[in-house]
């Protein structure tokens, strides 16, 4: 079953690839019109680069790539999810083969868990690529705020009690699949599966290594499940998708296979400083959209009758 999980992998994945160059091309062909830009900037390789890094280490990527990412204004706020999912998937895959490979877990929970997180992430993209900008913009405020959290949690050392189960079964098992559904619908608003996922397996008893297998195989399916409807609608930036993509992978090798470990307090807490801050600025550009909204609707309005007969 494992090998027949690689294989899937590897197929999705290739579709993803062919998915992402299609776009590549059409971009190309478009430049010549004034269309946008397509080579990632030496920064957005980089940022692909470290997110990915720490991601892998356990710090997590979408939470800093999307404080980045607003802080310096690369990317439109209605198109960061699409750049966040498409972007980093390559990375996402590449921890999903090494960790699914090396850490032991019941197969059956595995790709049921992994299934649902699937079905939820169609669900959550389709949303995503109609929603306005002021909801997307709440949404990944929220999102921010929740990461926040799971930081300080991770850093007070107050995350539940594991067990020592590699699988579950019974009403637990229900409970999972329910939870993986909602956080992979959850993932395409900017919320990041890894920190949920492993708070959910150990309430259910399951040993906290074993979430590894499961958050980044969950991931890795989830992601190019969710590219195919961002590329589609266009609710992402390519330039920086490649800047995501062509830094991540090299760093999750690195951080997997050579560094393995490293203290990461400091890094943690300096994250939480800078999410903080741009679930504020998030948050505030969601009210601003509001105002402008209003004030929109109000001169727009038709004059009242008794006006009008004046």
């Amino acid at each position: 079953m494992k090998l027949a999980l690689f294989v899937g992998l590897g197929i999705i994945t290739v579709l993803y690839l062919a998915v992402l160059a299609r776009a590549v091309i059409g971009a190309r062909r478009a430049r010549p019109d004034g269309g946008p830009r397509v080579s990632p900037t030496p920064f957005e390789v980089v940022l692909g680069f470290v997110t990915a890094f720490f991601d892998t280490l356990g710090i997590g990527s979408y939470a800093p790539t999307t404080a980045v990412l607003k802080l310096r204004r690369l990317v439109a706020d209605e198109k960061i999810p699409g750049t966040l999912n498409v972007g980093h998937t390559l990375a996402t895959v590449t921890q999903a083969f090494i960790f699914i490979a090396v850490v032991t877990v019941e197969l059956k929970t595995l790709v049921l868990m992994i299934v649902a997180a699937c079905l939820g992430s169609w669900l959550g993209a389709g949303m995503v690529a109609k929603a306005s900008r002021r909801m997307i913009q709440i949404a990944m405020g929220l999102a921010l705020l929740v990461a926040a959290t799971l930081f300080l949690m991770k850093i007070f050392e107050v995350l539940p009690s594991s067990g020592d189960t590699q699988g579950l079964a019974g009403w637990k098992l229900g409970a999972g699949l329910a939870g993986n559904f909602l956080l992979g619908a959850l993932m395409e608003v900017g919320v990041g599966l890894y920190g949920p996922c492993m708070i959910l397996c150990s309430l259910l008893g399951m040993n906290p290594t074993t979430a590894f297998p499961i958050m980044m195989g969950s991931c890795a399916f989830l992601m190019p499940v969710g590219t195919f409807k961002f590329v589609k609608s266009g609710r992402y930036s390519l330039r920086t998708t490649l800047g995501l993509a062509l830094g991540g992978v090299p760093a999750v090798l690195i951080a997997a296979l050579i560094v393995k470990s490293l203290p990461l307090t400091a890094m943690r807490w300096l994250v939480v400083v800078v999410v903080l801050y741009a679930a504020v600025s998030m948050l505030r550009s969601a009210m601003r959209e509001a105002k402008t909204a209003a004030t929109t609707e109000s001169a727009t309005a038709p004059a009242p009758k008794a006006a009008l007969a004046e």
